[in-house]
Order: structure tokens, then C-alpha cells, then sequence
């Protein structure tokens, strides 16, 4: 190599035009017969030599340093060949330094060898050394590495790009398309650019795709490509930055990306960050346009009065509206049940059809039929129909299959089976969802055979199979997904090949049909696997009610159990089911036992839930049951949902005046106390405020606030759990305090005190259940002549300090007014409950 370089720098030097001084020789040829040399003359030191202008051939010039050229360049060619880069940029380097242009150059290269060099190169996966250290080095001499690139070499590289795909090396790809482009190359031709977005989408990385972006001409739409593929993945936040990359990338505004990213905000369920795009594009003077108002309009159509807000704006706004507009104010009528609304847009359109301003599409029409088929009006959804036809509209499935939901909807099973037929003599082609909505409206009509004869007769091998009752009959068990000969009922006589691939939503329905026959619904999922479908949790969940409604709890249970075992995580509807199961069966134990293990698995119980564990017990027996239900009451309301609880209030009415059983034998004499408390009560807060273990230590009873009914069951309440936590063998530590409210001294009105609510306490107290009350600040104390019975509490205040305090200009002072149930009374009361009725002890005990 030494030896290569020691060439080249000889052979660019260019040679002196003269000789230096003192070392010229003039060329002379000696003659060859003299055998002495003459004597030379002695200079002259005044003379001057004459020395002659010599100057080389330029053609003998111009040849020498050609051959240097040449031998040059087929050196860096085999250095380039061997791939031997380094050595190869030093060469032509130095050949370009000398004078030699580098088109000149490059036209003297073996480009073949070269470019054979670069795919032995990159095929040992050395491509760092080419793009890095070759690409830089080509551009500094003043050549396009592009132009160095075969077919053989490209292919070379584009297999390296394919291999950091395949890897999923976003980052290097990313910056390798990158230095590409800056070189020129044909990035497109290397890798699809839709793989490499997709790269990017896959591994939730925005900026890398915004990268990529940014090196095609067209990057505005690559741009919306990406934003809806990571909308599709229900990444918002990455869909935003690249939208964010997408506004700052263009000069005006791209409405394909607002549309884009409004439809992303709906796919996202994020409504409200598509409203504040929408607000941006105002506050910035910008008009959208009719598309990124019809994305907006349907992203928030669940909200008809924003919907029609739209549609006002947009029309104040100049912004013609087209058919697509009207049809999603149609859908979000549909959404919100707005039938004469949505009539009347309708009947609007149609007058504007007739006018020529606007031609109503199949959407608008299926749109009006689903409107009324949710709302069982069928007829109305067959004019519709008529309709279409008369404009020369041709129904597609999505209608056919609404004008069959419409008649499903309101029970007509026939007139749903001939529009099926209909459809089938017009060329339709049902799909799964029309199969499934005559499947459904059979089970709704408690048709069950007759669903199960169409099911056979759509999955069986015979070339004109019909739909009539008579040949619904047959059977043929075989499972293979195929083409059946349907002939339609006797109304239309038509034989026609209908493809049918049943779905997991078809045995679903099948299931329900199955009632109480656990086998046959087992049958049914055991066969929709070997289909290749997937029992999905709603499967299941009717598998445990079909297994309950036979009478087998353990099974439907052990179903449940089996789901956690197969690593299929039950919800909520399992769950529910599998507790209406255990209460419909007198097991509420068992149900309790389910709501707690919902709670375990981080399952948030619904309206249903909750109700239907509420009725798990018909009456209580223990303080335990009532602080359970009381437990699962006060997180109901804590979800948000309001419970209608009459019937719990009942039955903790009922569990409290169990209190007077023994002074009253007959249940009748308290049971009739039970009462409507209103939706408005808070008795049952009350209740569990009480009844809490936390406050077990605290003998406090506060009735600020309670009417005289509410008031008694909270006292009731409280004795209650007294006498089971003295049975259990907790004995009386303190007195009793009763908080009435507050009073103003010389004033007879108690505040927070309801009307009564005092007498009625005690009379409850000393009346029915024999125990003492005294005022909590009576001088008397525990004396027997302090007993209070229908006397005031501000006796033990002086009437001249009440005149003083009423006729002073300040704000006389307060007083918390109290009743005191002695610990000596409630001793003696408990005593004689365990004496008069010793059984009740074993009772208590065994229910805890």
C-alpha cells in the first residue's frame, strides 16, 4: 500500500520546467570513435553561460499524467472492490486535491466493482462503515453516493433495511431513512413506508413516525396516516403529538388532519378533546370545513343538542350542509330516541329531494328505519322502505337487516321471516346479524323448538333445504361452515344458495333457549368450539344461569370457579348471575359470599348487583347480617346510584322491633308500625352510623333531625345490638346518651328536634320497655323521684334567668339537650330479656 501511495505522489508532482542550476547537462550524443577526450577550455569568469529554454511536449505531458490517472483510478477501484473503503477515500482524496475534476474521476471508476465492493460489505452486515465513514467521505471529494449504487448493491441495501424492520431497531431504521434521504436515495424504493409507520404505531413511539414523516414530499398525509393508526391503537396522546408535528409542518391549516384527528378523539371515547380542537380552529379565525364538521357532528352524537348546535353554526357559517350532515343528525335522534325529530328531519330531506337540492343516499334511509325499529314501530319502518324503493334506492344488509329487527322488536316473528325471504328474492345477502336477530325474536316469543329447527336448517349439507315449518324438521349435525339451499316460507317460493357461518352470539341465543336443560347448553358451547369460536363471557354467564335454573347452585358456582381456573376473568353479569342464583335459592350467605369475592377481583358490582344482593335475606337474625346489608347499602350510594330501599327500611324496621318481642308476643302488635319513610329519609345512614363496630365503644344516640317514627327505629336499633353484644358476653360499661339538639335558655323549642320526637322516646323507653330516663343534666341524678316521663327538659333552668336571657340584647347561649337511659336500667332490662326468654341466647348466638 506504502508503495501504491509512493506512486501516486510521484506521478502527481508536477516536473520543473528547467533543471536548478549547476546540475543541467546539455543532452549530447559522444561519438563513439574518438578515444581521447579534448581538452576542455578554461572558463571565462566574465562570461555567461547560455542556457536554453527547455520545456517538455505537452502531448507527452498530458499522456504521462493520463496513464497516472488511469493506473489511479483502477487502483481505488480494487480497493473499492475488496472493500477497503478507507484506503479507497485516501486515493481519490488526493487525486481530487491534485486538480482532477471528480466527474472526471467517477467517469475512470469501475462503478461495477464499486458497487460489488458495497454489497460484499453490507451483506456482512457492516453498514455502519458504508453509510457513516463511505457516504461522508464520497460527498466530500464531491460525489453522490447514489450514483455509486447498482441494482446488485441496492438490493444489498434494501435487505439491510428490511432486516432492522424484521428486528424492530425503530431507532436505527428511522435514522438510517433519514441519512438515505439526505443522500438522495429512494427511500420509498427500500422499505414500505407503511411498515416502517407501522413499526413505529406498534411500539408507541410519535416522534420516530414524525421522523420518518418528514422525509417524503407528501408528509401531510403520512401525517393523518399516523395520527388514525395510533387513534386505532386508542393512543390520544400520541395521535396529538403527531397532529401537533402536523400543524407546525404546513403553512395553512390541513383540514384532512383535523378531520382526522376529530374521528380519533371519537374512536379514543375522549368527546370533549374533539370540542376543544374544534374551538381552537374558531379562536384562531379558521373555518372548517364541511367534513371536519360532519367528524365533529358524529364523534358527539350521543349529545343531540350539541349536534344541532353544529348544524347551527355550520349554517351560520356559510358551510353547506350535505347529505352525510343530515344523516348523523338523523343517527343522533336514533341515539337519543327523539322519534318526531327525527321525522321531521326526515320529511324535510324528502322535500328537499323533491326540490333537486340534495339525493337521500341508503344511509339516510337505514338510518330512518333503525329509528323506528328501536322504537317498535314497524309500520312506519316498512313505509320507509317504500320509500326507498320508490326513489330506486336498493336496500343493502344493513337496512334489511333493521326492517327485520323492527318487526323482531315488537314480537312478530312471521312478518320478520318474511321480510327475510323478501330480502333473499331481492338478491340480498343476510348476514350473521340477520340470522341472529330471527334466531332472537324466536327465543323472545318462546319459540324455542322453532328456533333451534332454523338453526339446524341453515347449517345443513342438503342442496334445497327450506324454511318452512315442514322441512325444518330435519336434522344433520355437522358443523362445517357452507352454502345452504334456503327455499323461502310458502309465500315465496324461492330456493337460493345463503352462505351462514354462525357466531358465538348465535349460540348465545341458542343457549338462552335452552331453559333449564344444563346438558343441551353445555352441548351447544362444547360445539361452538369445535367451530374454532370462543366462548366470550356472556357464554358463560348463561351457561351458570341455565346451570342454576336447574336447581344446581354448586354447578353454577363451580362454572364461576372455573373461569379464574382457565384464566378467563368473570365480570360483572357472571357475577350477578351467579348471585340472583344463590338469593332465588334461599342461600344469602352464599350470595355474600360472591359480592365479597367481586370486591377481591376488583370487580365494580352495577344496579343490578346491588339490588339483587339487597334481597338476599327476607329478614334478619343477627346484628352481623344487619351491619352486611347496611355495609353494601351505604357503598351503592357511594357508586352513585340510588336505591330504592323500602324494602330494606322494612326489614331493618322488622329486625329492630324484635326489641319489644318479648313485651309483645304477637309480631302483629309491632309488625303493622312498618312504614313508608319516603325517598327523602336517611334512616338507613342513620342505621349504619350507629351499628358500626367503630362505634361500639360509644353509647351515643343522635336524633337531631329524625322524625318521631325514624327516631323510634334508631333507639330500637341501638338496644338491638346492645342485647346481642351482651348476650356474646359484653357487659355494660356506661350509660346511654340521648341527643335531642339544641335549645336556647327560656325557650321550650329544641332545635334539630322534630315535633313529638322527645315524648315518643320516652314513652318508648319507659313505657314499653320499662327502662329509667333522666335528663342529662338533672340535679336529681339517678334519684327515683328524677324519672322524666312527659316532663320538659328546661324545668331545671330558674324562669327569672330565662326573663333575663329573653329580654337581653345579646345572643342568648345554647344548650345540648340530652336523655339518659342509666347502665343500672339497662342492666336489669337485659337481665329480664335473658330470663323471660333464655332460647333466644342460642338463637343469637348460632346466627352470628
Amino acid at each position: 500500500m506504502r508503495d501504491a501511495l509512493s506512486i501516486l505522489a510521484s506521478a502527481t508532482v508536477p516536473p520543473s520546467s528547467a533543471p536548478p542550476p549547476g546540475h543541467y547537462r546539455h543532452p549530447h550524443r559522444q561519438s563513439t570513435t574518438s578515444t581521447t577526450a579534448k581538452p576542455q577550455p578554461h572558463p571565462n569568469p566574465n562570461h555567461k553561460p547560455q542556457f536554453p529554454t527547455y520545456s517538455p511536449l505537452l502531448s507527452s505531458y498530458r499522456r504521462d499524467n493520463r496513464q497516472s490517472l488511469t493506473y489511479n483510478t483502477e487502483l481505488a477501484s480494487k480497493l473499492a472492490e475488496d472493500g477497503m473503503f478507507e484506503d479507497f477515500l485516501m486515493i481519490s482524496e488526493s487525486v481530487v486535491a491534485s486538480g482532477v475534476k471528480p466527474s472526471e474521476f467517477l467517469a475512470l471508476l469501475n462503478t461495477r466493482n464499486f458497487a460489488s465492493g458495497i454489497a460484499r460489505v453490507l451483506d456482512k452486515g457492516n453498514l455502519h462503515s458504508v453509510v457513516r465513514m463511505l457516504f461522508n467521505g464520497l460527498k466530500k471529494i464531491g460525489i453522490d453516493p447514489v450514483q455509486m449504487f447498482d441494482a446488485v448493491s441496492m438490493e444489498s441495501l434494501r435487505r439491510e433495511c428490511r432486516r432492522l424492520l424484521k428486528r424492530g431497531e425503530v431507532e436505527q431504521l428511522v435514522s438510517l431513512m433519514e441519512t438515505l434521504a439526505g443522500f438522495k436515495f429512494q427511500i420509498r424504493e427500500l422499505v414500505e413506508p407503511s411498515d416502517v409507520i407501522s413499526l413505529c404505531i406498534s411500539q408507541r413511539d410519535p416522534t420516530a413516525a414524525i421522523r420518518y414523516a418528514q422525509n417524503f414530499p407528501h408528509m401531510e398525509i403520512m401525517f393523518c396516516s399516523i395520527i388514525l393508526e395510533f387513534g386505532k391503537k386508542r393512543d390520544l396522546a400520541s395521535a396529538l403529538t403527531a397532529f401537533e408535528a402536523a400543524k407546525q409542518n404546513t403553512s395553512t391549516p390541513n383540514m384532512h388532519a383535523y378531520r382526522t384527528i376529530v374521528d380519533v378523539c371519537g374512536l379514543c371515547g375522549d368527546y370533549l378533546k374533539s370540542r376543544t380542537i374544534y374551538e381552537g380552529l374558531l379562536a384562531g379565525n379558521i373555518t372548517p370545513n364541511v367534513y371536519v364538521f360532519n367528524s365533529l357532528m358524529n364523534v358527539n352524537s350521543r349529545d343531540l343538542n350539541y349536534a344541532l348546535g353544529i348544524y347551527k353554526k355550520m349554517k351560520k357559517l356559510g358551510v353547506t350542509a350535505e347529505i352525510t350532515t343530515h344523516n348523523i343528525l338523523l343517527k343522533s335522534c336514533c341515539v337519543a330516541a327523539k322519534v318526531e325529530l327525527a321525522q321531521d328531519i326526515y320529511k324535510d330531506l324528502r322535500e328537499l329531494e323533491a326540490k333537486g337540492a340534495l339525493k337521500l343516499d341508503v344511509f339516510t334511509y337505514s338510518t330512518m328505519i333503525k329509528v323506528f325499529a328501536d322504537a317498535k314501530m314497524w309500520k312506519n319502518a316498512l313505509e320507509v322502505k317504500e320509500d326507498m324503493v320508490t326513489s330506486g334506492v336498493i336496500p343493502d344488509t344493513v337496512t334489511w337487516s333493521s326492517l327485520i329487527s323492527a318487526c323482531a322488536n315488537a314480537g312478530l316473528v312471521e312478518q320478520a321471516i318474511k321480510l327475510f325471504d323478501e330480502m333473499l328474492e331481492a338478491g340480498g345477502q343476510p348476514n350473521s346479524r340477520c340470522f341472529n336477530i330471527l334466531l332472537h325474536a324466536c327465543v323472545e316469543a318462546c319459540q324455542y323448538d322453532r328456533a333451534f329447527r332454523l338453526f339446524k336448517s341453515w347449517k345443513e349439507r342438503g342442496s334445497e333445504q327450506t324454511t318452512s315449518d315442514d322441512n325444518l324438521n330435519s336434522s344433520d349435525d355437522s358443523l362445517a361452515v357452507h352454502h345452504t339451499r334456503v327455499t323461502s316460507r310458502p309465500y315465496s317460493h324461492l330456493t337460493m344458495g345463503v352462505p351462514f357461518r354462525p357466531t358465538t352470539s348465535t349460540y348465545n341465543i341458542l343457549m338462552k333457549a335452552c331453559g333449564a336443560d344444563y346438558y343441551r347448553a353445555k352441548a351447544l358451547m362444547d360445539e361452538m368450539k369445535t367451530l374454532g369460536l370462543s366462548p366470550n363471557q356472556i357464554s358463560w354467564s348463561i351457561l351458570i344461569d341455565v346451570c342454576g335454573g336447574s336447581g344446581n347452585v354448586a354447578g353454577a358456582i363451580q362454572i364461576l370457579r372455573s373461569l379464574h381456573e382457565t384464566g378467563i376473568q368473570p365480570d360483572v353479569v357472571a357475577y350477578t348471575t351467579a348471585i340472583k342464583i344463590c338469593v332465588k335459592h334461599k342461600k344469602p350467605k352464599l350470595a355474600f359470599m360472591l359480592f365479597a369475592e367481586m370486591k377481591k377481583y376488583q370487580i365494580k358490582p352495577n344496579l343490578v348487583t346491588y339490588k339483587t344482593i339487597l334481597t338476599a335475606r327476607s329478614r334478619y337474625g343477627s346484628l352481623q347480617e344487619v351491619q352486611q346489608s347496611l355495609a353494601v347499602y351505604q357503598q351503592m350510594r357511594k357508586a352513585g346510584y340510588k336505591p330504592n330501599d323500602y324494602y330494606l327500611k322494612q326489614l331493618i324496621e322488622e329486625w329492630c322491633e324484635g326489641v319489644l318481642q318479648n313485651e309483645h308476643q304477637n309480631e302483629g302488635q309491632f309488625s303493622s308500625r312498618i312504614t313508608d319513610f319516603g325517598p327523602q329519609s336517611m334512616l338507613l345512614e342513620k342505621v349504619a352510623e350507629h351499628l358500626q363496630d367503630s362505634n361500639a365503644e360509644s353509647l351515643s344516640i343522635d336524633l337531631q333531625g329524625l322524625t318521631k317514627v325514624e327516631a323510634r327505629i334508631i333507639v330500637l336499633a341501638v338496644l338491638r345490638k346492645i342485647k346481642e353484644k351482651y348476650i356474646a358476653g359484653n357487659s355494660m360499661e356506661d350509660d346511654v346518651s340521648i341527643i335531642l339538639g339544641l335549645q336556647e335558655l327560656g325557650s321550650d323549642v329544641i332545635k334539630g328536634e322534630s315535633d313529638g320526637v322527645k315524648e315518643a322516646v320516652i314513652r318508648l323507653l319507659e313505657h314499653d320497655l320499662g327502662l329509667q330516663v333522666f335528663a342529662a343534666g338533672s340535679r336529681s341524678g339517678r334519684g327515683k323521684g328524677s324519672r322524666m316521663y312527659s316532663s320538659s327538659i328546661g324545668e331545671t333552668i330558674e324562669r327569672s334567668e330565662s326573663k333575663q336571657a329573653s329580654e337581653s340584647p345579646t345572643r342568648r347561649p345554647m344548650v345540648l339537650q340530652r336523655l339518659k337511659v342509666t347502665r343500672e336500667s339497662l342492666h336489669h332490662w337485659l337481665q329480664k330479656k335473658m330470663e323471660s326468654s333464655p332460647s333466644s341466647i342460642t338463637t343469637t348466638t348460632t346466627t352470628q
